[in-house]
């Protein structure tokens, strides 16, 4: 079994023509599949248009959002979804192309565990679309060590076995291959077409690539960090330690060598705060993410709610 994951929001225009390109290219495929559209709190005619698709072809499966939470909680959704032992992530606003489907497979076959499409010929603006994602791109494989060239493609080929267990937040759903690399998984990637865009808009900016830039922190953090912190807390508070030592030292030198007294110069003082309000403020953030993490992986929460779905096993 196949399984075709589709992140929608408010691509009213898209979903027939969507539905079309996917039956086209599954054709000849020869491999039962199916398609999970999930629509990520659509307010206009995406829905409806869904449940008409769906009530024509029983492959595809509706997962209805109760409100709008991001194609990472879309992504995430569609993977729990899944029944298929082979995930394909593709975007719903027709700027991947279906067609690409059975190259990914066979590149699957080879033995890797994810494939991921790379957009050579991306159909973009230069300075608003392709320039931030060239400089995401190359931040996201120096820091985290897997080379891929176009981590925002949502055309991917995943074995379930290593995506099952990935819980998925804020924009992260891109940094499936990297988890995967990190587990032991084979990851490469292979050319793909790139469509532009022929209704509704991008949700996409410049502030993306920010959000991307600080979703990898948490990532190289959580990778390195999240079963030993007190590396990283320790060496924080060695670092306040030695720079407060320093601080008294030269405090000291004023004192007796320049006979300056110690409060006529806020200069330790001011190193010393400023430097402990950042590192309070850096490990707060950091603790905050793991408490995230905790607190949606033991106590089992989702980053989504479900309203309905359709064609799926336990629709309600």
């Amino acid at each position: 079994m196949l399984s075709i994951v589709i992140p929608v929001h408010n691509e009213q225009d898209s979903v027939f023509p969507l539905h079309q390109r996917v039956s086209a290219a599954m054709r000849n495929i020869g491999s039962d599949y199916e398609v999970i559209v999930v629509n990520d709190g659509s307010t206009d005619l995406t829905e409806a248009n869904l449940k008409i698709v769906a009530g024509r072809d029983p492959r595809f499966k509706i997962v209805n959002f109760r409100r709008n939470f991001g194609q990472t909680a879309a992504m995430m959704a569609g993977i729990d979804f899944a029944s298929g032992s082979i995930i394909i992530g593709l975007d719903g606003d027709l700027q991947n192309d279906p067609a690409d489907i059975p190259r990914l497979l066979d590149k699957l076959a080879e033995g890797y565990d994810v494939v991921s499409g790379w957009r050579i010929n991306r159909k973009a603006g230069m300075l608003t679309r392709k320039l931030p994602s060239l400089i995401a791109n190359w931040l996201i494989s120096r820091m985290s060590g897997v080379r891929l060239h176009d981590y925002g493609c949502t055309l991917k080929a995943y074995k379930k076995e290593v995506v099952k267990d990935v819980k998925l937040y804020g924009e992260m759903h891109r940094f499936i291959p990297i988890y995967a690399s990190w587990q032991g998984g084979k990851v490469t990637e292979i050319p793909v077409n790139d469509f532009p865009r022929s209704h509704g808009r991008s949700k996409y900016g410049l502030e993306r690539v920010v959000k991307v830039i600080l979703d990898l922190m948490v990532v190289k953090f959580l990778a390195s960090y999240a079963d030993k912190p007190i590396y990283v807390f320790g060496g924080f508070g060695l670092a306040g330690i030695a720079l407060s030592f320093a601080s008294g030292v030269l405090a000291l030198y004023l004192k007796f060598f320049e006979h300056t007294s110690f409060i006529s110069t806020p200069l330790p003082l001011l190193v010393v705060l400023s430097f402990i309000t950042g590192v309070m403020s850096i490990l707060m953030g950091l603790i905050a993410e793991i408490i995230m993490r905790t607190y949606y992986e033991s106590q089992g929460k989702q980053v989504y709610l479900v309203r309905d779905t359709i064609n799926l096993s336990d629709d309600k």
